[in-house]
């Protein structure tokens, strides 16, 4: 699996040379990754990480320096930042943070989160406004906070060729029993980021969401995906849903010659799809309003489709 300690002669160049990159929830999983694989590809990076539990309680600063300690031992450049980022104040932490150690920003993968699964009758307000909070407003505000600092940069007249990430999720795109609160935050997720693509292009920021279908706390959390995830035991075979195969696209993505925006892609494995947002599909139309009575048969190709 990449590492932070990859051999650059493996594809002769380092593909995020002099890039920075902010990584948030990088304290383990997929952010985890994510975070060694730009730094061995070149980049500086902050890695941002309170440390909370999979459902937004507790901290532990140790994870987030775990991480830099991995990425300054095998040559790169990294420091920490434990802030909470769906507080504007905590955003605009991690922004300075950035450009304290390193000078300048071009990259953000909102990869922090939260998860608290229940059957939508038995979800509580608390557990609904956690998640929300945890995955939509933690996307939010990093990305309100490094947008504005993007367009800042262009309207002084920089070159701006930044990139941020975002991470949607089939939960949301597609459906999941038991995660309405997850879903809907990571649908909007989705959302947030295609509109973003078109409001920021102009300064320079590119938006792209990254669906990640990996082995992670959350993930070895639910059930339905609890085996299916599981590590092959087979030490030879490929490890299908190891976070670290997702991390090459988000990479890919943080390229400064990358053009892609305004995308949502799906990374399992060696597989990446793109997704397709709703669009048309079968009309029924008449001149006029249509009368309840009529709507039976019309509407039959519409459902069936």
């Amino acid at each position: 699996m990449p590492t932070a300690g990859r051999d650059e002669e493996e594809d002769g160049m380092e593909t995020l040379a002099d890039r920075v990159v902010v990584v948030t929830g990088a304290g383990r999983g997929l952010g985890r990754e994510h975070a060694l694989l730009a730094a061995a590809e070149g980049a500086a990076v902050v890695v941002n990480d309170s440390g909370c539990e999979p459902d937004g309680t507790g901290a532990d600063p140790a994870l987030a320096a775990a991480v830099v300690a991995e990425i300054e031992a095998a040559g790169g450049r990294a420091v920490v930042d434990t802030g909470n980022v769906a507080s504007a104040a905590g955003a605009a932490a991690l922004l300075e943070r950035a450009l304290e150690a390193f000078g300048r920003v071009d990259g953000l993968v909102n990869n922090a989160g939260v998860l608290r699964d229940r059957m939508f009758v038995n979800l509580d307000e608390d557990d609904w406004d956690a998640v929300i909070r945890g995955q939509l407003r933690a996307t939010y505000c990093p990305a309100a906070a490094f947008a504005r600092h993007w367009r800042g940069r262009s309207k002084d007249g920089d070159a701006v060729a930044a990139s941020m990430v975002n991470v949607p999720s089939t939960s949301g795109l597609i459906g999941q029993v038991g995660q309405t609160n997850y879903g809907a935050a990571k649908a909007a997720i989705a959302s947030l980021s295609l509109i973003l693509a078109e409001e920021l292009g102009r300064y320079g920021v590119r938006v792209n969401g990254v669906v990640p279908v990996a082995r992670t706390r959350m993930t070895a959390d639910v059930p339905a995906f609890a085996d299916l995830v599981a590590a092959p035991t087979d030490p030879e075979a490929f490890d299908v849903y190891h976070p670290g195969n997702v991390s090459p696209l988000v990479a890919w993505l943080l390229r400064a010659d990358c053009e892609v925006s305004g995308q949502v892609f799906y990374a399992k494995g060696g597989e990446i799809r793109r997704f397709l947002g709703w669009h048309y599909g079968a009309t029924a139309k008449k001149e006029g309003r249509w009368e309840v009575g009529e709507l039976d048969a019309a509407m039959e190709p519409l459902v069936a489709e």
